[in-house]
């Protein structure tokens, strides 16, 4: 099974179509065009399971990052 941090970076590549993705880089500097950004939203919240505030999607913008958010909500959701 993946880790939260492969499957983001699977998810921002596959949406983004880049061919690889350095965790700790801006993935809009990696190549994510900005109107794909609300496409890679929805597939992590669907991903997760979990609910993630626009600002906080905004301000996470590494897939590293993205992924400890994801893992935050889902630890949060489920307390």
């Amino acid at each position: 099974m993946a880790t939260p941090l492969e499957q983001v970076v699977e998810i921002v590549c596959r949406i983004g179509e880049l061919p690889a993705l350095d965790p700790d880089l801006d993935v809009y500097e990696a190549g994510l065009e900005s109107v794909r950004a609300l496409e890679v939203l929805l597939e992590l919240e669907t991903a997760f399971g979990v609910s993630i505030p626009d600002a906080e999607f905004v301000e996470h913008r590494t897939a590293r990052r993205l992924a400890d958010l994801a893992v935050r909500l889902q630890q949060g959701a489920a307390s």
